[in-house]
């Protein structure tokens, strides 16, 4: 796949990341935004997405927007008041990235907390879909949008439901990239699957991984700026592997 070096291949566009206060989410969001993007900064925590603000706005960059939001109890409601505050301040959207997530537990199915399985549930997968839902028509209004998802394979004993969230979240992107599939539609979908990064979720599911054996999330931006990229116009339904 494409490497990217050029400066500005995102220039004058509007690009929303969800999980933009940490990890790969901050990381994507500061590669727009050198990359000439305005950014809008989700998440829950207006402190870290303040902190991501001011690392950009302070490298001279375009001024981003912070919009906190908690994917865990958000209502349709709010979903639908985020559509509308975004469209009356921007009036389309030329990027998504689908990047936070929630671990929960290991543990086995039989003694998996059912809380903690609808909050991951919640995060992991309703969310992206009442998010990409709700966005398809400010989307729908730039020339070329893109839509991208971060996955994780984990398909064996004990990741419960981050494991099952993601496999949904695999099975959605693919779905919506194929209802998008036409000459006639702007929108491509695509997905990311980094193998081993250096979160704050690696280290939490992997305590005892040494972290300096990982790369950092920055390491891993020139494919999240390509697929986000009109030089990626022609990819669509594809998942890529760092």
């Amino acid at each position: 796949m494409q490497q990217t070096t050029d400066k500005q291949l995102l220039a004058n566009k509007t690009i929303l990341v969800t999980g933009a206060g940490d990890g790969l989410g901050k990381a994507a969001a500061i590669a727009y935004a050198e990359q000439g993007a305005t950014v809008i900064l989700c998440g829950k925590s207006q402190s870290s997405l303040d902190a991501v603000y001011d690392q950009i706005e302070a490298a001279g960059n375009p001024q981003p927007a912070v919009l906190e939001i908690n994917f865990e109890t958000a209502t349709p409601v709010d979903y639908q008041n985020l559509a509308e505050l975004l469209d009356n301040e921007f009036g389309k959207l030329d990027g998504l990235l689908i990047n936070a997530g929630w671990l929960g537990q290991a543990s086995s199915l039989s003694q998996y907390d059912v809380e903690n399985w609808y909050k991951v549930m919640q995060i992991n997968l309703n969310a992206p879909f009442l998010l990409t839902r709700i966005l398809l028509p400010l989307l729908n209004k730039a020339d070329s949008a893109s839509i991208v998802f971060t996955l994780d394979e984990k398909n064996s004993a004990y990741w419960g439901a981050y494991g099952v969230s993601k496999a949904g979240l695999e099975s959605y992107m693919k779905i919506l990239a194929d209802e998008l599939d036409s000459d006639s539609n702007s929108i491509r979908v695509n997905a990311v699957k980094p193998e081993r990064v250096r979160t704050k979720l690696r280290m939490k599911a992997y305590p005892g991984e040494d972290p300096n054996t990982l790369p950092q999330p920055a390491e891993l931006m020139d494919q999240f700026i390509f697929l986000m990229s009109n030089d990626s116009n022609k990819i669509h339904g594809e998942i890529i592997k760092l």
